[in-house]
């Protein structure tokens, strides 16, 4: 059932139209992203289907009783109630219902309703009657509904009684959020929420959206949230919508392919264009030839021209290079501690960084990941231990903070002052290759934007030449375009990485391994983001069997402490505990291989579409060989294409089981 319809919906700013045509369906239970870059008008979509501005041309309609949650980039809760109150406060139906029972009891108590039993016999009947309306609505389980919200946002049971207005602004963003997923909309409407969030938190929202019983709209830089949760996508770009199924990744596939194909079209037609031209050209005032170059000036007239496809020309391209080579030993830190005076956060810290490594640290919020990258630079001393960095390193160092801009100047003098040597001709090219052009060069760094100084920063972290670049939280500010360029970048750094990122998609692209800081200190894995999830789960359900173990061998040893039969049902529920996890991580690896088999057959499918077209060519079909070529060529393919869908039914067959 389809909940809401966007139907050719157009947004102008002045003369200028931000997006036309737009459309869009969601259905019941969807999971929808929005996706574009930064400006393209995501936000203002937003806006129009949750009510709050109307289009100026195009409709939205939707459901009747249809119920909206509309969170807004950084939308703080307002309220002058407790924590407790304000999440408590959704549930004021069932609070009614409370005291309507309270009531109802009293009066069934009460001597006279007891004597009469007519009355007697109608309050109990009313009083089923509401207790059942109580029950329905979780009158019995809110409170522990509530916590558990509370608790997958970071708010413990001592807050509770905190007043709203005691929070940061990144903790009422999260409460706001919290409050609409107790609302339970049947639409939920969420602009950036993976904003302010720790890795944790994270993966309990990703969860929590998992199992939403409503349908989901959501703009996200995440791409590792969207992949988890999404599975259409409708990309907002060239003031245009084009709606795609399948997860993030899939998109970014299925999005290639299409530019791919529309470009060899065009180029296809460009290229009969210009040789029906030239023919026209060279033939249209010979006697002999005059017909036959009118008729094809006829063709050309006739042609349905494609349009140019649209290219990212506004997506910043720049890369990092590295002066000079550093030794084989880039870093050395050993038994160090980090944290502030009269505070440890975390030790023993060990690092070992060797040349071309790109290790990513990786932690809750507050545990000292920033801290250590400052101390290993020297801004902030090492509790115990130092830093000892290898021969010829050169450090580049991206602060999250952006605290190496200086406001009082402009975008062109805080590179030049910092190059004076070089002409500005040089400098505005650069700063044009991070979309820095024209007035914009010109523009105070006090009126730029988080994503236009995270650009500059970077642009002055390219102009250094470092072999060793240090940087904290780099994608923060960034659209998904500028992302995903700049993976490409650090892809092909000839130097050394050491980064802290809360992107789980940037670390997966980027990272040769991992660094988790605890209390405890660091720990090395020797992999991507995915990889260590995996290792830490493993390492998880290793100590729960070796917490059951030592129990239960406990219990053997003092059967007095320990009654024989209360051991029977600890080794049994720790079986099925097991024997859960394993069908967990089961199921995880036939997911995996699910979506790789469906990425599979979508190449497939597409290598296929190619060399039929190929096929179709007028200078191939009548060449017998070339033709055998393409047609084994494609045999193959489908062949393949068929062994990829006979692997797909069996292992999505096993999936739908598991569940």
């Amino acid at each position: 059932m389809i909940l809401l319809q966007v139907q050719q919906v157009m947004r102008r700013f002045g003369a200028d139209v931000l997006f036309d045509n737009v459309q869009m369906d969601i259905q019941e239970h969807a999971r929808v992203a929005l996706v574009g870059r930064n400006g393209a008008g995501k936000s203002t979509l937003l806006k129009m289907i949750a009510g709050e501005t109307v289009p100026d041309e195009g409709q939205i309609s939707m459901r009747k009783d249809l119920t909206i949650g509309y969170l807004a980039q950084d939308q703080g809760l307002d309220s002058n109630n407790t924590i407790w109150e304000e999440m408590s406060s959704v549930f004021a139906e069932v609070h009614a219902l409370e005291d309507q029972m309270h009531r109802l009891e009293t009066q069934l108590s009460d001597p006279a309703v007891i004597a009469d039993d007519q009355t007697y016999q109608q309050t109990l009947k009313t009083y089923d009657q509401v207790q059942t309306a109580f029950q329905q609505k979780n009158g019995y389980g809110y409170q522990a509904e509530i916590r558990g919200v509370l608790h997958g946002f970071q708010f413990d049971a001592d807050v509770y009684d905190k007043s709203v207005t005691e929070l940061s602004g990144g903790q009422k963003t999260q409460l706001a959020l919290a409050k609409l997923l107790l609302e339970k909309r049947d639409l939920l409407i969420l602009d950036e929420p993976t904003n302010h969030l720790d890795v944790e938190t994270l993966t309990w929202l990703e969860s929590y959206l998992q199992s939403y019983t409503g349908a989901l709209l959501i703009v996200s830089h995440d791409r590792y949230f969207l992949d988890r949760v999404v599975n259409e996508v409708y990309d907002l770009s060239h003031h245009e919508m084009i709606h795609y199924t399948g997860n993030y990744d899939q998109f970014v596939q299925e999005k290639a392919a299409r530019i791919q194909a529309q470009w060899k079209h065009y180029e296809k037609q460009q290229a009969e264009i210009s040789k029906l031209e030239d023919f026209v050209n060279k033939n249209i005032v010979r006697a002999s030839t005059t017909k036959r170059a009118q008729a094809r000036r006829k063709q050309l007239a006739k042609m349905d021209r494609l349009d140019r496809p649209d290219s990212d020309d506004k997506t910043a391209h720049f890369g990092f290079h590295a002066a000079k080579q550093s030794g084989n030993i880039v870093l050395t830190v050993k038994d160090a501690a980090v944290g502030y005076a009269g505070q440890t956060l975390s030790e023993p810290d060990n690092l070992n960084v060797k040349k071309h490594e790109a290790i990513a640290i990786v932690g809750p919020n507050g545990i000292g990941k920033s801290t250590l990258l400052k101390s290993i630079l020297g801004k902030i001393p090492f509790i115990k231990g130092q830093a000892v960095f290898g021969t010829n390193v050169v450090t580049g160092y991206y602060d999250q903070e952006q605290r190496n801009l200086h406001d009082n100047k402009t975008v062109l003098s805080e590179l030049w002052d910092e190059h004076p040597t070089t002409p500005e001709k040089d400098i505005r090219t650069i700063l044009g290759s991070f979309l820095f052009t024209g007035e914009d060069v010109d523009k105070p760094i006090h009126a730029l934007s988080g994503g236009e100084r995270a650009r500059l920063l970077l642009t002055k972290l390219a102009m250094q030449n470092n072999n060793f670049l240090i940087l904290d939280e780099p994608t923060n500010h960034l659209d998904i375009d500028s992302r995903e360029v700049l993976e490409v970048a650090l892809n092909d750094f000839d130097g050394t990485l050491l980064f802290v990122s809360h992107d789980r998609y940037f670390i997966n692209q980027v990272a040769t391994s991992v660094v988790e800081v605890s209390p405890e200190g660091t720990e090395l894995f020797l992999g991507d983001y995915d990889y260590y999830v995996d290792k830490k789960q493993e390492q998880e359900e290793l100590a729960a069997a070796a917490a059951s173990e030592t129990a239960e061998q406990d219990a053997l040893a003092n059967p007095d402490a320990t009654p024989a039969s209360a051991a029977v049902p600890r080794s049994k529920g720790q079986q099925n505990y097991q024997a859960s996890k394993q069908q967990q991580r089961e199921k995880r690896k036939l997911e995996r291989s699910v979506a790789a088999l469906e990425a599979k057959m979508n190449d497939l499918e597409q290598q296929a579409t190619v060399i039929q077209e190929e096929m179709a060519q007028p200078e191939n079909f009548s060449d017998s060989g070339k033709l055998g070529d393409l047609q084994k060529q494609l045999d193959a393919v489908n062949a393949e294409q068929a062994q990829a869908e006979t692997d797909w039914t069996e292992q999505a067959e096993a999936l739908e089981n598991m569940d």
